[in-house]
């Protein structure tokens, strides 16, 4: 949750941080309400976005006249596109110099990163002296050490006198990191002022999404008027909706497959109108909320619900959205493709409706000739070109493995039909539905763990307070972990602590600081992770362990490692269909800061004799994808790589489902990863519909 200027600096004053007095305005207030101190006044737009100065966000104005007048051609600004909704007025402050100082949780180096500069007021990169910049990794849980604060104070240049102050504002930022749960904590520019006070001049501050839903007192510092209607309206009922620019009204069960749906209707010039994922429940309440959002916006013209059941039934969605509809014909189009579970149950019920201006698609292609029909085509829809694959040897002469480096000669991928397997959290309710699915299957479910409810049975499984009590009696080969996010972090330690062989992370909205202080801890441990945020794992027809249907997979000898679960089950269901069965399959989370990665499972399946290709389905933003080409070229793996890229048109900067979805603006967009892969050699599926082929020819060569 980004924050303007404004609330990260209401922020700031909580957390004791010195910070300017500031008053919010709005259009109505202006020329009625006036600041309680003197002028000069500093006016500042306060907008997501960058940029403000330039665009003249930012105006020194002396008396009211020339208030009235600036604050109203600022309100009358876009700046980046975004109207300017609101004004925070700041007394000018007596500046001396200027420098930058944040917090920041850095993904591509999976740490909580110090900045400072001794030149404030500018992007840091831009900054062509160097040596006035400092970039430390910090202990996420203990801060920056002493000698990395004076490392960051000697970067400013000044002298001794400051530095006791320096080092006790740092202090204080750190502690409002920790205590808010931010993902950043900016201050630029951060200024000396002539009597050598400390101030921050300006503030951006993020707040991790999953500690505000753990924390819902967070709350106040979201501002709704820098998001749209349908965005504001989406967050109480826990559904995932990014606003955007076309006339398709998009719902789909997961990011995935939300993502590589909006990618379709772009590319065939029907554009999406929002990305909305319905997530993993849909009872009546929520579908209700989510046809009521879309219905509701003026630019949609249809509406396309694209579902992959698999916990989630299909049948489940219709029979919601029949009360929903209570048997009147829907506001606007409905184009419905069911697939996978309950799917052909769903149909029946839509069809039973009989209600005009319901359509029901078997297929992705189908559903694209009825909206067609609805509203009108893009000329130019976009068209994200395929990079032409490297040659064989082009790709084996791009490098060669270096003496001593891993190339995962000895991983193994171990589990297996007999695999022992506990679960944590067992006494939980959905703990219990998921238990009951894996016993189903076969899994072999030795133990559980519950604190406090240790000498019970659930399901008959006995249940022990502790991992370390189960360890005593059982033999665990892999944990399966179903408990709260509050609590998850811990879980997985505790998993790692007794040295577990596997453990898998079901749960989802872990905060990221918890998993920054989880990780550097498990590597001291045998322990690997998978996940957090996943589905889990499966070896069709040996074991089922985590929440994945069982329905499309089938034993085969394609590996399918993804970032997504519901694209997990439709590229499966797709193989399976086609005669491609599956040799295991991985879901490795969609959360920034994970266990086992890509290039880890490549690693297993370099060794494993079934795996005779793999199939990696990715998402835009991070770099597991570009480290996965790096690790294809460097160990010069030897079987066939195929990769899918799900939200190929999505729109820079925008956060879509779970939070590892985001293309990152330092990236190199979707155009880069796609090279890169292309240029380790890895065969790129364009869509959905075309894996199965590409993958029979895969293993053709």
């Amino acid at each position: 949750m980004q924050l303007n200027e404004h609330l990260s600096k209401v922020l700031f004053v909580e957390a004791e941080i010195p910070t300017p007095q500031g008053i919010l305005f709005s259009p109505e207030n202006i020329g009625t309400l006036w600041p309680d101190f003197s002028p000069p006044w500093v006016l500042k737009a306060q907008v997501l976005a960058g940029g403000r100065g330039k665009a003249g966000g930012v105006r020194i104005v002396d008396d009211k006249d020339a208030f009235v007048r600036e604050a109203g051609e600022i309100f009358g600004l876009h700046i980046k596109g975004k109207p300017v909704p609101l004004l925070r007025v700041e007394p000018k402050a007596d500046i001396a110099e200027e420098f930058y100082l944040s917090f920041t949780v850095a993904r591509n180096r999976e740490s909580m990163v110090l900045t400072v500069s001794g030149s404030g007021g500018v992007d840091v990169e831009s900054v062509a002296d160097k040596s006035k910049i400092s970039i430390q990794n910090v202990d996420v849980v203990t801060g920056p050490a002493p000698s990395q604060v004076r490392t960051a104070f000697f970067r400013l240049g000044l002298g001794k006198e400051h530095f006791v102050g320096f080092a006790k504002l740092v202090g204080t930022l750190f502690k409002a990191v920790r205590n808010y749960g931010l993902l950043l904590a900016e201050i630029n520019p951060l200024v000396l002022t002539s009597d050598g006070q400390w101030l921050a001049l300006d503030g951006k501050v993020e707040i991790d999404d999953n500690v505000r839903d753990m924390r819902t007192e967070l709350d106040r510092f979201y501002e709704p008027r820098h998001a749209s209607a349908e965005e504001t309206a989406s967050r109480g009922h826990g559904l995932s909706f990014v606003t955007l620019d076309g006339w398709v009204g998009l719902l789909a069960n997961g990011a995935g497959l939300a993502m590589a749906t909006m990618d379709l209707l772009n590319f065939s010039g029907l554009p999406a109108a929002n990305f909305l994922d319905l997530g993993g429940t849909a009872d009546q309440k929520r579908m209700e909320v989510a046809l009521k959002l879309l219905f509701g916006d003026k630019q949609v013209r249809a509406v396309f619900i694209n579902l992959f059941g698999g916990i989630l039934s299909c049948e489940s969605v219709a029979l919601a959205l029949k009360e929903v509809l209570a048997g009147t014909p829907p506001e606007k189009p409905l184009v419905v493709r069911f697939a996978g579970n309950g799917a052909a149950q769903g149909r029946e019920v839509l069809d039973s409706l009989k209600l005009p201006g319901i359509h029901s698609a078997d297929d992705m292609g189908t559903a694209m000739e009825i909206l067609s029909g609805l509203g009108p085509r893009k000329d130019n829809p976009p068209v994200i070109e395929m990079p032409e694959i490297a040659a064989p040897e082009k790709n084996n002469d791009a490098a060669l493995p270096i003496a001593g480096q891993d190339t995962g000669q000895n991983a193994v991928f171990d589990v297996h039909g007999g695999s022992k397997v506990l679960v944590q959290g067992i006494t939980g309710k959905v703990a219990m539905r998921h238990v009951e699915y894996m016993q189903a299957y076969g899994t072999n479910i030795v133990a559980g763990v519950t604190p406090f409810k240790g000498g019970q049975t659930c399901l008959g499984v006995p249940v022990y307070n502790s991992v370390y009590d189960a360890c005593l009696d059982h033999d665990i080969d892999v944990s399966i972990i179903f408990v709260p996010a509050a609590f998850a972090a811990d879980a997985i330690l505790e998993a790692g602590d007794n040295n577990l062989p596997w453990t898998i992370c079901i749960t989802e909205g872990i905060s990221q600081q918890d998993m920054l202080s989880v990780l550097p801890r498990l590597r001291n441990s045998r322990t690997r992770l998978i996940g957090p945020n996943t589905p889990g794992m499966i070896v069709p027809g040996q074991t089922k362990i985590g929440i994945l249907p069982a329905d499309p997979f089938t034993p085969g000898n394609v590996a399918v490692f993804s970032r997504s679960g519901t694209l997990t089950y439709e590229a499966s269901s797709r193989m399976s269909a086609a005669g491609f069965g599956q040799s295991f399959c991985v879901g490795i989370g969609g959360d920034p800061f994970i266990g086992q990665r890509f290039t880890d499972l490549m690693a297993m399946a370099r060794n494993h004799e079934e795996t005779k290709a793999v199939l990696v389905l990715g998402e835009i933003g991070g770099r597991a994808e570009e480290d996965l080409a790096e690790y294809i070229v460097r160990t010069r793996f030897p079987k066939p790589v195929l990769a899918f890229i799900a939200g190929q048109t999505a729109p820079r900067g925008k956060r879509l489902g779970h939070a590892g979805a985001i293309l990152e603006e330092s990236g190199n967009g979707v155009g880069g990863k796609l090279a890169r892969l292309a240029g380790a050699g890895i065969h790129l599926c364009r869509d959905l519909e075309s894996i199965p082929g590409m993958v029979k020819k895969a293993l053709k060569h």
